[in-house]
């Protein structure tokens, strides 16, 4: 059975887009419909985005944050999203829609799906429509794999393109998490293209600690800056490391704030230029 917590909120007219990350990420094989087969454990911060939102007659985006200038003014999930709920719901697509954006564009930290499925929840309640989250995960499939687990926004395995979903038991809510990205943004596509497309298993999710991100090599030889990361990483007293999802973002877990702390400090010290965001697991 799928979770039906949702996402606390700050207000009636907010909602946070948690970030996203892969705790493992395997690949299996390659689809007819130009996805993957994957097995996946999502798991979820504290740190993201927001999405606010305001009466008005017509539907429009308004981006603040430090990486808007990289989401631009154009069309994009979050207003794909607010319009395919309000055309299941069957009435008009209004709302003034302001996104706070702080996690990195490109980076694997699922931002886009994840400020798709704040905007989902977000209008579910300003609409007054009282569609469940496995209502709106289906609505979500049709935006993109990642968009159904972000409805969610909790730890959970994901199969198939990703968006076939089962609840994990893993009890890693509260654990200190340093996200590090060597600012560089990496196209999802060209990396899944550069998998060299060697199945090396099935992901046990309770072993996710000794599981793999498949397109670590592949983000790699893209960004080689990520490689790194990785090894700025694995040189503080964490206890996990991996990039995220199709990179350039890459996380590491602390058993305590105060090593989570100092390893930020730490790479800040000598990288200053490096984005990094200190945070818990949800």
């Amino acid at each position: 059975m799928l979770p039906c917590r949702r996402p606390s909120l700050d207000r009636a007219v907010i909602e946070p887009a948690p970030a996203k990350v892969n705790l493992a990420l395997h690949l299996r094989q390659r689809r007819a419909d130009g996805y993957h087969d994957l097995e996946t454990l999502f798991a979820f911060t504290d740190f993201g985005d927001t999405v606010r939102v305001a009466a008005a007659e017509t539907l429009s985006l308004t981006v603040t944050g430090p990486f808007a200038a990289a989401v631009g003014d154009g069309d994009n999930l979050v207003l794909r999203a607010a319009r395919a709920l309000a055309a299941s719901a069957g009435r008009p697509a209004t709302a003034a829609l302001t996104l706070d954006k702080q996690i990195p564009v490109a980076a694997g930290l699922g931002g886009g799906s994840a400020d798709a499925a704040a905007t989902l929840r977000l209008l579910d309640r300003f609409w007054g429509l009282h569609i469940p989250l496995t209502g709106l995960a289906k609505i979500a499939a049709t935006l993109g794999a990642d968009v159904p687990a972000c409805v969610f926004s909790q730890t959970m395995v994901g199969t198939g393109r990703g968006d076939d979903l089962a609840s994990s038991d893993l009890a890693l809510a509260g654990t200190p998490i340093l996200l590090v990205n060597p600012r560089a943004a990496v196209p999802t596509g060209p990396v899944f293209a550069g998998w060299d497309g060697v199945d090396r298993g099935a992901l046990v999710a309770a072993a996710w600690r000794t599981a793999r991100n498949d397109l670590t090599a592949a983000a790699v030889s893209i960004a080689p800056a990520i490689a790194t990361v990785l090894a700025a990483l694995a040189a503080t007293p964490a206890t996990f490391v991996r990039m995220s999802g199709s990179g350039a973002t890459c996380l590491a877990l602390y058993a305590n704030d105060g090593d989570c702390a100092r390893a930020a400090m730490t790479i800040a010290a000598v990288h200053p230029a490096w984005w990094q965001a200190r945070s818990r697991l949800r």
